[in-house]
C-alpha cells in the first residue's frame, strides 16, 4: 500500500488503532480481491459477475420434455386365494380393481441448454432429451419454442437440438477446456429445480475425472452449484466462454454437496460435426485395456505405470492385423501420448474410419511402432479401445454389458445371459443398494433378463421412485437387491 493511501485511511479514521485495523482489512481486500478473467494464462485486470450474467444470460435456454411411460396392468388388491384359473374371485378382483391404476401417463422433466448457431441450434445434455415426445425451449424473454432433436451421443451424454425462430438468437462462443487449469473461477447456468436461469460460481477442482460413466469419461469438476435441472447448461470461464457441459453431481441426498461434473467443450467440439448430420460415427481398434497397477508393473518389469495394458484382442480387429498382442503396453496413440488406460477409448474414438496411424508400444521392455487402420466402431460392440460399455438410464446409474458368448468365454463366466455391471456411478441409486462392479444382473421383478435392449425398455415402462427387484449374481452366489429408482436430471 502506498504512503498516500495510507494517509487517506487516516485522514478517515479518528484513532491510529482503528486505522491500523482499516488498513489490515484493506490489505486483505486487496490480496483475494475479485477474480480475473484469463486470456493464454494471463489476467485482463478485475471483472465483475454481473455484467457477465447479463451478458451471457440470454444464450441459456430452459428445456421442458414430455414423456409417455406405459405402464403395466396393475391390480392393487390381490384375492387372499391366489391368482389362477380355479380362483372364484380373480374375475371380481380384476373388475373391480384391475382399471384403477393408469395404462399411461405423462412424465415431465426439466433441464438447461445454450445456444451455439444463430439458426436456432442448442446444445444439451442427452440424458435431458433422451426418449422425449414433446420438447419445449424456453428463451431468455420467456418466449416458449417447441424443438426437434438433430443428433445426439449416449456415451458422451451430449445432444443437439433445434428450434425454428424468425430472429436471430445470440449464441455463446466455445473457449478451450484443455487450457482450463485447476483454482480457476468458473460460473454455472442453468435452470435447477425448475426455477428459472440461476446463476452460481466456484472454482475447477479437477479435470480429466472418471465417474464410471462410460468408457469417455474425462470430466471437469467443480464445486460451483449444480443441481437437478442444471443438466445441460454451460460451465463459463470468467470471458464468457463456454468450457464445459453441465452433466452430474456426486451426491447421496439428490441435492449439491460441492462436487460437480461438466462434459469438456472440447469434447462437444470434436463431436458437433457429426451431431449435426444426426449420428456419431467412431473408430475401433478392437482391444481389451486395463489400468497397470503396481503390481502389474513389476510383475511385467516396466518402467512406469504408463500406458494401457492389452488384455486381449478381438480376432480379425485392426489391432489384431496390426499385430498387436495380448500384453502390449499402448503408450502413443497417432502421435498423442497414452499417460493412463482411460486416455486411449476416446483417441481411437474419435479417430477418423479408415485412417492409419502409428501406435507405439511396450513389448518386452523394448518400444515397437505398429501401423494400424481405424475401424468402424459398431454400437453393439463391447469391446475396450473404442468400444465402451453400453450406457443405461439415469434411473440406475450403471453402465452394463450384454452377456454373449464371447464375452462370456473372455470374463470366464458361467453364465451365457444377463447383464454385466461395467459401472457404477458414486451416489447414484445402483450404488446406494448395493450393486458392484462385476455383478451380473439375472432377472427384473422376477423376469429373466436376456437382453439390453429388452432390461432397458422395461426399465422406461417403471416410474421414478419406485422400487425396483433385481436378482444378481455375484462370484457364483445369487442375491436379490432393492433400488429405488432416481429422477432423471
Amino acid at each position: 500500500m502506498t504512503n498516500v493511501a495510507y494517509q487517506h485511511i487516516k485522514d478517515l479514521f479518528p484513532t491510529r488503532a482503528i486505522a491500523a485495523s482499516a488498513v489490515a482489512v484493506f490489505m486483505i481486500l486487496g490480496t483475494c480481491g475479485l477474480p480475473a478473467a484469463r486470456t493464454g494464462g494471463d489476467t485482463i485486470g478485475m471483472v465483475s459477475f454481473t455484467e457477465l450474467v447479463k451478458k451471457v444470460s440470454p444464450s441459456v435456454v430452459n428445456i421442458s420434455t414430455v414423456k409417455e411411460v406405459k405402464v403395466g396392468k396393475a391390480i392393487p388388491f390381490k384375492s387372499p386365494f391366489g391368482e389362477g384359473e380355479e380362483d372364484p374371485f380373480q374375475d371380481f378382483f380384476e373388475r373391480f380393481f384391475g382399471d384403477r391404476m393408469p395404462k399411461k401417463y405423462r412424465q415431465r422433466g426439466l433441464g438447461s441448454g445454450f445456444v451455439i448457431d444463430r439458426n436456432g441450434l442448442i446444445l444439451t445434455n442427452y440424458h435431458v432429451v433422451t426418449d422425449a415426445n414433446e420438447i419445449e425451449v424456453t428463451l431468455s424473454d420467456d418466449t416458449t419454442l417447441p424443438a426437434e432433436v438433430v443428433g445426439r451421443d449416449s456415451k458422451t451424454d451430449l445432444a443437439l437440438i433445434r428450434v425454428e425462430t424468425d430472429r436471430d438468437l445470440v449464441p455463446l462462443p466455445l473457449g478451450d477446456s484443455d487450457s482450463l487449469r485447476v483454482g480457476e473461477w468458473v460460473l454455472a447456468i442453468g435452470n435447477p429445480f425448475g426455477l428459472g436461469n440461476t446463476v452460481t460460481a466456484g472454482i475447477v477442482s479437477a479435470k480429466y475425472r472418471q465417474i464410471g460413466q462410460g468408457a469417455y469419461d474425462d470430466y471437469i469438476q467443480t464445486d460451483a452449484s449444480i443441481n437437478p435441472g442444471n443438466s445441460g447448461g454451460p460451465l463459463l470461464d470468467l470471458s464468457g466462454e463456454v468450457v464445459g457441459i453441465n452433466s452430474a453431481i456426486l451426491s447421496r441426498s439428490g441435492g449439491n454437496i460441492g462436487i460437480g461434473f461438466a462434459v469438456p467443450v472440447n469434447m462437444a467440439k470434436d463431436l458437433l460435426p457429426q451431431l449435426k448430420e444426426g449420428r456419431v460415427v467412431r473408430g475401433w481398434l478392437g482391444v481389451m485395456i486395463q489400468e497397470i497397477t503396481r503390481d502389474l508393473q513389476d510383475k511385467l518389469g516396466l518402467e512406469n505405470a504408463e500406458g494401457a495394458l492389452v488384455a486381449d484382442v478381438t480376432d480379425g480387429s485392426p489391432a489384431d492385423e496390426a499385430g498387436i498382442r495380448r500384453g502390449d503396453v499402448i503408450v502413443r496413440f497417432d502421435g498423442k501420448a497414452v499417460e493412463e488406460m482411460n486416455d486411449l477409448p476416446y483417441l481411437v474414438a474419435s479417430t477418423e474410419i479408415g485412417k492409419e496411424v502409428p501406435v507405439v508400444v511396450v513389448r518386452d521392455g523394448r518400444k515397437r511402432t505398429l501401423d494400424v487402420t481405424v475401424g468402424r466402431l459398431e454400437e453393439e460392440r463391447a469391446d475396450g479401445g473404442g468400444g465402451g460399455p453400453e450406457e443405461d438410464t439415469y434411473k440406475l446409474g450403471i453402465s452394463v454389458r450384454e452377456i454373449t458368448p464371447e464375452i462370456a468365454s473372455r470374463y470366464n463366466l458361467e453364465r451365457s445371459s444377463g447383464l454385466l455391471v461395467a459401472g457404477v456411478q458414486p451416489g447414484s441409486p445402483a450404488s446406494e443398494a448395493g450393486i458392484q462392479q462385476g455383478d451380473i444382473i439375472v432377472e427384473m421383478e422376477g423376469e429373466p433378463v436376456e437382453s439390453y435392449q429388452g432390461f432397458r425398455q422395461r426399465l422406461k415402462d417403471i416410474p421414478a421412485g419406485d422400487s425396483l427387484l433385481l436378482l444378481v449374481e455375484r462370484k457364483g452366489n445369487t442375491l436379490f437387491l432393492t433400488v429405488k429408482l432416481g429422477e432423471e436430471r
